[in-house]
């Protein structure tokens, strides 16, 4: 969407900040032992009690509140019986509405370990996406947004994962653009002020595609390899972006 008002900008800050208030709690609350089903029931607690309700629950019908996804699955993992063990890297991914408005946010870390290679991998992913962000305003090219992405996963020695994309948001989970994690030369689009887009590069250890597994959502690593994802909900202006996925 593109904002309109500044009525469209307050409901955005508070449903960003109610996402990103329930992706703190559920990583703060994760602990060993815990299933994926109980951490995501604890955030679709923490939505409910903020007036929000998973957006892809209500839009898809996605078996969760929330995605979390572990290890070598990348993205939209179902939440389950999957009991978490000291070490998992895990990924998750809160979208969400309230009045009629939609922000998204995701976070990938380890579990109780200090595995250097795969903080250094989480680590290295919030660096490029917040480098992504800081390069945006009105009138800069879209594909500018790949171009970063795959500079900055080159430079520190990992692969962009192809087919996982950034995207509008702001009234439904997806709008338009959709927003390559490549440069593509060709693509002449242009960010115009008030757009509202989420920025979320995926870097893997080896994996530069992902494949969907059986049960119709989890997306996953094919290799084996590991993917880390970050993932800020923004407003583009004349200036620089406004972060809407804080707490």
């Amino acid at each position: 969407m593109t904002v309109g008002s500044q009525k469209d900008i307050d409901a955005l800050k508070e449903i960003g900040r109610i996402v990103a208030l329930t992706m703190n709690e559920m990583k703060r609350q994760a602990r060993v032992g815990m299933t994926t089903k109980e951490l995501d029931e604890l955030g679709g607690r923490i939505l409910e009690s903020h007036g929000a309700i998973s957006a892809p629950k209500k839009i898809y019908n996605f078996p969760g509140h929330t995605c979390i996804s572990v290890n070598h699955e990348v993205a939209h993992g179902i939440p389950g019986n999957h009991r978490f063990q000291a070490g998992d890297l895990i990924n998750i991914d809160v979208c969400a509405e309230k009045d009629g408005y939609v922000a998204d946010t995701g976070h990938s870390f380890q579990l109780e370990s200090n595995n250097d290679s795969l903080q250094r991998l989480c680590d290295y992913t919030h660096e490029t996406m917040m480098k992504v962000i800081a390069s945006l305003k009105h009138g800069v090219k879209i594909n500018e947004i790949g171009r970063i992405i795959q500079h900055e996963a080159k430079k520190g020695g990992y692969k962009v994962i192809n087919d996982l994309c950034s995207h509008g948001v702001g009234k439904a989970v997806h709008e338009w653009p959709q927003i390559q994690p490549v440069f593509n030369k060709r693509d002449k689009r242009t960010l115009k002020e008030g757009l509202v887009i989420t920025i979320e590069p995926f870097l893997s250890t080896g994996a530069e595609f992902v494949v969907q597994q059986p049960d119709g959502w989890t997306l996953s690593t094919p290799d084996n390899s590991f993917a880390a994802q970050h993932e800020h909900t923004i407003i583009i202006t004349k200036d620089k972006p406004i972060i809407l996925t804080v707490a």
